[in-house]
């Protein structure tokens, strides 16, 4: 467990780096370096005190040891360049491991303050080498603060997630374990840990509790436990992920970590390894343009997600297993090469998916995941599939992800188990015929078992379970309806030629409808005899929409102000509620609920945009509480939805103001800043981009604000050979040409960027946040500055021209804490929303008998 001194030091080391490097990830490298830069030290006095020499500071090397780092005698400046030097020069030292080198290769100190660096080393110095569990543990906790993780769509697994998944996985002691997009190792050390509490003794304390002694695992031999640090291997193609996976396998008693920097899915060399155990959540995003990879995968894409999953379904021995996190793509895409996968995996490998909420990886993404779950034994033996489904894991789904009582990954993972235990032991396992504990045999509470020849049925091998559903159970204390015996469906079908002759007509398609959320964004004005041949149906007040292409979008709509002249396309199911029984508002957040959602994702059909029939919708049920409950509901849900509508206007129009003191010295920000531009390596010359590690930023991409991720890459060879050149973090970045011209952004990481950006280098005078802030108050300003007519052109010569005020710097740091406290109370507003959209998804679970 992480002991909370050691986090209040890891937190209070992060808040003293705060203002110099914004960016998470830069903050984690500074601590890691500094750390393994301490316990070497420690190291070489603790060899020191039992009769050894030093090895890590010693000969030309000894000048940099910690001591001499901290002396009192040294000043602020003279302990900057000391330090800075040491972790510059420690790769050529000769007396430390590999391990270590590459852990300081390409180190530096993206800041030249001494009053921060002697602060941050204070803290630092407080932190004494202890080579155990607890080490690891608090370096955990300190890679917990990633977010977004480079330019590939990864994003970091919550710990009960890895957790959850490697229980179900279950590796043992002798079985090799690989995760090929391993990160920082999470995966790795999770299983790690599975294994060695699986392989400890139950001791008795002294009040008679009974408690398992992991940390010694006394039931491993010394060779086991040797053999075992032997059987992880992790790839990643990002230096920085294996440099930081390094560390933390290090950290948790792994002396010579295997942590590879390794192309999965275009490189060769690792082709023929082969694991009993993989574990991974890969990339879901593919780079523009798609991937490239060799010819040796069984099924041929460019999208990342199935490379991946083909890739470890194929690397698996004869006994293994796996368990994958996927994006929906996976589960029900069309494409030929999706199904392809599928097909492969239900005939080959697959004998579980378990779908989480969509909110699991907030706040770095929203995205929808399953897990899949692949045993190559037991997918020979099963003519079944098992689908789960968790609706809670334990956690709110809003941005700060804060625990709550509702968790179904325990009773989950006792469900898969049974199943799986059932499989080996040949006993039989009997679909599911409506599933939630309906049918004879084996009938799990959170899914349903399919037969392997019904997903096999139209060759779209479709793995969302609740497709498969018969019928769908739905209990509540209030009687469900079909949405036919409610509302007359589709009333009004015209030909909006006959309808609205010689003018125009307001066209309603899929496009005026947001997904998820629902807003309609108006109507599209089309001539009459134009009429698109989808526009059929005539709408009014408070008709409600659905759509009927890919439903499980929801862009579902009430219409509250209709269009003079409306007509909407057959792609929406047009509902008008029976209001003597049925409140329209009321019907439309029933429909968006989850379990409105699951029954039309079970009707939809195969194609390029999987949809339901018309007749289908008449057959959908809600419940029908009477309409006085029905107004309460309503009621209820829109005082909520008034508390997110004002959280959201605080989002749409907070902007950072530095209100300037006369008194401040005002400087053209030419005459105290190094100002340039970056370049474009020749887009013909592969070897300047393929299988590049330099961030290479394009203008578009500096509205990010701070920038931690790049869409592109070029290699070394393509910097040298261009007028590309790299920026450190805390260059602040101005976007000079075209539509994002007078962006502004700061950059938390190495990066070049294109000639369409202008980068201000950092200043001693001023600090980069500061100015980042200032100049992003500006940014009408600019745009009007820049020439060039339809494309603004802000050049150099108007940036440097600009009159930029220089407070002390004591007064920046204030003056960006202002404004860091103020978008902490912006996120407030964010928390908000996510609040209140939990507590109307509470109010309509309740009505639903969740």
């Amino acid at each position: 467990m992480l002991n909370a001194e050691t986090k209040r030091r890891i937190d209070t080391a992060r808040d003293i780096l705060v203002g110099k490097v914004p960016d998470p990830k830069s903050q984690v490298e500074q601590i890691t370096i500094a750390l393994i830069y301490k316990f070497m030290d420690d190291m070489d006095a603790e060899s020191e005190e039992f009769g050894g020499v030093r090895k890590f500071f010693a000969g030309d090397f000894a000048r940099y040891g910690w001591a001499k780092l901290m002396h009192s005698d040294l000043g602020g400046h003279e302990t900057l360049n000391l330090y800075a030097e040491s972790i510059t020069r420690m790769p050529e030292n000769p007396g430390i491991p590999p391990l270590f080198r590459d852990i300081f290769k390409n180190a530096y100190l993206p800041y030249r303050d001494p009053e921060t660096l002697r602060a941050f080393l204070k803290i630092i110095d407080e932190f004494a080498y202890d080579h155990s569990e607890d080490l690891g543990d608090a370096f955990e906790y300190l890679l917990s603060v990633l977010s977004s993780q480079g330019d590939a769509g990864q994003f970091r697994t919550p710990r009960h997630i890895i957790d959850f998944m490697v229980a179900i996985v279950d590796p043992k002691k002798t079985e090799t374990v690989l995760d090929p997009a391993c990160g920082t190792a999470g995966f790795l050390i999770s299983s790690y840990k599975h294994i060695l509490k699986a392989n400890s003794e139950l001791r008795l304390t002294n009040d008679g509790t009974a408690t398992r002694n992991s940390q010694l695992a006394t039931l491993l031999t010394p060779d086991e436990r040797g053999r075992l640090a032997k059987n992880f291997t992790g790839y990643d193609i990002s230096p920085d992920m294996v440099r930081l996976s390094l560390v933390n396998m290090y950290l948790h008693g792994f002396a010579d970590p295997h942590i590879f920097e390794y192309d999965t899915l275009t490189s060769e060399e690792r082709w023929n390894e082969y694991a009993d155990v993989i574990l991974a959540n890969p990339p879901f995003m593919s780079p523009k343009g798609g991937i490239r990879p060799h010819n040796r995968f069984s099924v041929q894409s460019k999208r990342s997600e199935v490379l991946f999953v083909d890739y470890m379904a194929e690397h698996l021995t004869p006994t293994g297993r796996a368990g994958i996190i996927v994006p929906e793509g996976i589960i029900f895409q069309s494409g030929t090469a999706y199904r392809q996968l599928r097909k492969l995996l239900v005939e080959q490998y697959l004998v579980a998916v378990v779908s989480l909420p969509a909110g699991v990886f907030n706040p770095y993404s929203g995205v929808k995941t399953s897990i899949l779950i692949l045993d190559k034994t037991l997918a020979k033996k099963a003519t079944t599939i098992g689908f789960f489904k968790v609706e809670n894991d334990g956690f709110d789904l809003g941005a700060q992800r804060r625990e709550i009582d509702q968790n179904d990954l325990p009773q989950a993972q006792a469900e898969i188990l049974a199943y799986f235990r059932r499989l080996r032991g040949g006993e039989p396992v009997e679909p599911s015929p409506g599933g939630r504990g309906q049918g004879e045999g084996f009938s799990p509470a959170l899914g349903l078992i399919v037969p392997k020849e019904k997903l096999a049925e139209n060759g779209e091998y479709n793995l969302s379970g609740e497709r498969y559903r018969e019928s769908v159970v739905l209990s509540s204390e209030y009687p469900h309806v079909k949405l036919d015996e409610v509302c007359e469906i589709n009333p009004e079908t015209s030909n909006p030629a006959e309808l609205y002759p010689g003018s125009f007509f307001n066209y309603i398609d899929i496009s005026c409808v947001e997904n998820g959320v629902g807003v309609f964004l108006g109507a599209n004005k089309v001539q009459t005899d134009e009429a698109p041949s989808r526009a059929r149906r005539s709408v009014k007040v408070d008709d409600v929409l659905i759509s009927t292409v890919r439903p499980n979008l929801k862009a579902f709509t009430i219409l509250k102000e209709v269009p003079e002249r409306a007509i909407a396309s057959t792609g929406f199911a047009v509902l008008r509620a029976r209001t003597e029984r049925l409140l329209p508002d009321f019907l439309i957040y029933m429909l968006r609920h989850e379990k409105a959602v699951d029954q039309m994702i079970g009707m939809m059909g195969k194609g390029a945009y999987p949809s339901i029939n018309q007749s289908d919708v008449k057959s959908i049920q809600i419940p029908l509480p009477p309409l006085d409950i029905q107004r309460e509901i309503v009621a209820e849900i829109e005082a909520y939805q008034r508390v997110i509508d004002g959280a959201r206007i605080v989002l749409d129009n907070y902007r950072p103001h530095i209100p300037i003191d006369p008194e401040w010295p005002i400087k053209k920000l030419g005459d105290v800043m190094t100002t340039t531009s970056g370049g474009t390596p020749l887009k013909r010359r592969s070897e300047y981009y393929q299988n590049g590690t330099i961030p290479w930023l394009k203008s578009g991409e500096v509205a990010q604000g701070f920038i931690t991720s790049t869409e592109e890459r070029i290699t070394e060879a393509g910097l040298k050979n261009s007028s590309a050149k790299i920026f450190p973090p805390g260059t602040v970045l101005v976007a000079m040409y075209g539509a994002t011209a007078g962006q502004v952004g700061l950059l938390g990481i190495d990066a070049s960027t294109n000639q369409a950006v202008c980068g201000i280098l950092p200043d001693p005078e001023i600090i980069p946040s500061f100015l980042y802030y200032h100049l992003k108050s500006r940014t009408d300003e600019l745009i009007g500055l820049s020439t060039g007519g339809a494309q603004p052109n802000i050049s150099q010569t108007i940036i440097r021209s600009l009159s930029i005020p220089l407070p002390p710097l004591e007064t920046q740091r204030a003056i960006v804490a202002e404004i860091e406290a103020e978008q902490r109370l912006v996120a407030g507003n964010r928390e908000l929303i996510a609040r209140f959209e939990n507590k109307i998804q509470a109010t309509l679970a309740r009505i639903w008998g969740d």
